[in-house]
């Protein structure tokens, strides 16, 4: 009953889209990482902790990744402890409850994320920052995430690592809450969503396009699309010639999925987007240390799952 409890909250937590100006600055190319072949290219916006901004085909220049404010990109998000009402102390009313929530790019009021070192070394990029608390105001986390990124093809690679290093005694240990691994936001024109649901996994059997579900707020009714049973551990998003992207995260004990907004055919900069999020349970400490890796792969379903599987080959071999 615990873990149910604690998902039901995580759920709603994470249902609720940002809220803010639209941000549409270009960075200087000296805040941006990038990497690219001529299949992808790849950058990640180290004015923003390092996390992913940018995703496009080699030969032009549409940017697939929903970058609308702070709560979106490709970025790393944790849960710990109970929520708390601490708006006294700057929470914003929107975000209030809320549990220790140190994400990768900034809060809810666009303090961002310090980058402590980072480099790039030909088909790979580290970054290292100090998260941002999202429900707080200019609250730096007692945490550094890290990340990895490999470009190899069409198939993005990333490890991601946090560490907490927390001195409060405010939220509490030991509950367990769904951690995004990572957290996904797509444009909303890729928007049809597929997976595959059955029980013999990686035997190229059929997948099944998924009902998007559409968040609206403050309806209980209408929250992500909660998938508990995915052995292939990954879901992916196309627009209608069937070209998109799929996220695979091989430690996944489930995943989210929905669209914010109706609108169809929104940009990089748009409010409407569309969202995957494999998650796991952890009951993060306050000396915890969380790490997991995930792929992007991009191009048709059956390009994308040509990689999965041949990701979950080198996984297993690696494994035993």
């Amino acid at each position: 009953m615990k873990h149910l409890i604690a998902f039901i909250f995580i759920i709603s937590a994470l249902s609720a889209p940002a809220f803010g100006r639209q941000t549409k600055s270009k960075e200087s190319a000296d805040n941006i990482l990038e990497l690219s072949n001529r299949k992808i290219c790849l950058r990640q916006d180290l004015t923003r902790g390092g996390a992913i901004c940018y995703i496009s085909p080699s030969d032009t220049d549409r940017n697939i990744v929903n970058i609308y404010d702070e709560g979106r990109y490709i970025q790393q998000s944790y849960y710990a402890g109970a929520a708390l009402d601490r708006k006294s102390e700057g929470q914003h009313k929107a975000w209030s409850p809320w549990t220790w929530n140190p994400i990768q790019v900034g809060d809810h009021a666009y303090n961002r994320a310090q980058i402590l070192e980072h480099w790039q070394k030909g088909d790979k990029t580290y970054v290292k920052c100090i998260p941002m608390q999202w429900d707080m105001t200019n609250m730096p986390a007692e945490a550094i995430m890290e990340q990895w990124t490999t470009l190899r093809g069409n198939v993005i690679k990333v490890r991601n690592r946090l560490t907490c290093n927390r001195t409060d005694n405010l939220y509490g240990e030991g509950v367990p809450l769904a951690q995004e691994i990572p957290a996904v936001w797509l444009i909303s024109a890729l928007k049809n969503l597929y997976a595959y649901f059955g029980d013999k996994p990686f035997e190229n059997r059929a997948v099944e396009a998924v009902e998007v579900k559409q968040l609206i707020m403050n309806d209980p009714e209408h929250f992500w699309g909660k998938y508990a049973n995915l052995q292939e551990k990954w879901m992916a998003f196309t627009d209608d010639s069937g070209w998109g992207i799929a996220v695979y995260t091989p430690s996944a004990a489930g995943f989210l999925a929905g669209r914010y907004e109706s609108y169809l055919q929104g940009d990089e900069h748009h409010v409407a987007s569309s969202y995957i999020a494999p998650v796991r349970f952890e009951a993060l400490m306050k000396n915890s240390v969380m790490e997991y890796d995930y792929y992007l792969i991009i191009g048709t379903l059956e390009q994308m799952r040509k990689e999965i599987y041949k990701i979950h080959r080198r996984v297993e071999k690696a494994s035993r």
